[in-house]
Parts: C-alpha cells; structure tokens; sequence
C-alpha cells in the first residue's frame, strides 16, 4: 500500500480561519447602550448567552449578534 496524502482525512480539510471577537460585559453596556447590571440580568435570565474564561465573562460576537437578531423576531 502507497502512503498518498489522500490516505489521511485531515490532510484533505482546507484550513480554515476562525476569527471569533469576544466582548466584556462593559463593551456590550456600551454598545447596547444600557447598563452593566442589565447585560448581567440578561446573562442570568439566558436571553444573552456568555462564556467563562476562568473568572472573567465574555460575550461573543455571534452570542450578540444572536441576541439582537432574537429582538428583532420579538418585533
């Protein structure tokens, strides 16, 4: 049996980059021009969803875009 670099699956994948921004909580505040107590109620509640890096929380770009879009079916 020939090795080909066909005979292995991972070899076949193109290389795809991820570019993935995350936001504090501060930064969505701001951005959704409401308050910081608020972002945090809206994590809690699961309207906005997060993640936890060790202690700090982040929101990512697509959870917030996520979030904005369930606003906007609300309407």
């Amino acid at each position: 049996m020939i090795a080909t670099p066909y005979a292995n699956p991972e070899n076949t994948r193109e290389d795809k980059e991820v570019s993935v921004q995350a936001y504090t909580v501060e930064q969505v505040a701001e951005t959704l021009q409401i308050g910081r107590d608020k972002v945090y109620g809206l994590i809690r509640t699961g309207h906005l969803r997060s993640i936890k890096i060790g202690k700090l929380r982040r929101i990512t770009d697509r959870q917030l875009a996520e979030f904005i879009a369930s606003l906007e079916e609300k309407r």
